[in-house]
Order: C-alpha cells, then sequence, then structure tokens
C-alpha cells in the first residue's frame, strides 16, 4: 500500500514545499485545516473539519497508518502517531522518534504548568530560512527511505 503524507495545516508554513516534495516522490498528500482556515491552493488535496480545537488532529489520527508521514507541531497528536509507526516531522525539520516522546510530552507539561502559575515564557522564534532548509532536508530523507522500500 502506498504511503500517504498527512499535513496539520491550520498553521503550516510550509503546505507549497509539502506538496511539492511528495509530488516529485509521486506520494498522495492530504491537507487537513479547520472550516476557518479555508486556502486557494486548489491543486492540493485538501480536508475541511469542524472548528472545534482537535478536530485536525482525531482526523490524521483517524486516518494516518503505519508508514504514513504526518507533519505536525502537535507534541501530543506526535507521540500516538510514532507508537503506530507513522513517521512524524514537525515543519521545523524535527523528526519525532519513539524514544524520546515521553521527555517532550513532560517537557510540554511542565511548560502548560507554569502557564497556568502566571510564568509565560518568550513564544516560539519566527521560522526562518533555516528551519525551511531542515524541514527540506529531513523531510526528502523520510521520503525517500519509503520510495527505497
Amino acid at each position: 500500500m502506498r504511503p500517504t503524507v498527512f499535513v496539520d495545516a491550520d498553521a503550516c508554513p510550509i503546505k507549497s514545499e509539502i506538496f511539492s516534495l511528495a509530488c516529485k516522490y509521486n506520494i498522495p498528500s492530504v491537507f487537513i485545516s479547520s472550516y476557518n482556515h479555508f486556502s486557494p491552493f486548489q491543486k492540493m488535496k485538501w480536508v475541511y473539519v469542524d472548528t472545534e480545537k482537535e478536530a485536525v488532529d482525531l482526523y490524521i489520527l483517524n486516518h494516518a497508518a503505519r508508514g504514513d508521514v504526518v507533519v505536525t507541531q502537535d507534541i501530543g497528536l506526535a507521540s500516538m502517531l510514532v507508537n503506530r509507526g507513522v513517521h512524524v516531522i514537525s515543519p521545523r525539520g524535527k523528526v519525532y522518534e519513539e524514544g524520546e516522546m515521553d521527555s517532550a510530552l513532560y517537557h510540554r507539561y511542565l511548560q502548560a504548568k507554569q502557564r497556568r502559575q502566571g510564568v509565560y515564557p518568550k513564544g516560539m522564534k519566527r521560522f526562518s530560512d533555516h528551519d525551511r532548509r531542515l524541514f527540506l532536508q529531513n523531510f526528502e530523507k523520510i521520503l525517500s527511505k519509503l520510495e527505497g522500500k
């Protein structure tokens, strides 16, 4: 069965790059977004879901299977997927591995605990050209490995 690339597309800054590379490797890609984030990129296959907080994540969880690729920055979603044999990469090029998910989830928990106590660290740094290059490099590694199977 041919793998599919699923993209958590609501806040993804590299949709066109994902689409181009997936086409290069002849791997279908599906961009999932809430109705609030309608996109004019009609060449891509889009699935629109309700605007509820976890609707995109639930769609991806229900459709991604072993060997598929998911692009998301949601660590909780990533942790559920890597345990099922799904390749997960963030838009900044971070490839999530099963062995590191416990510490990533614990770090996320600590940050949420700090926010509840009123401590707000600086926000995420701006998406950079380095982030884009790292994503493209690691995403292409995953796709070429899948093609080699």
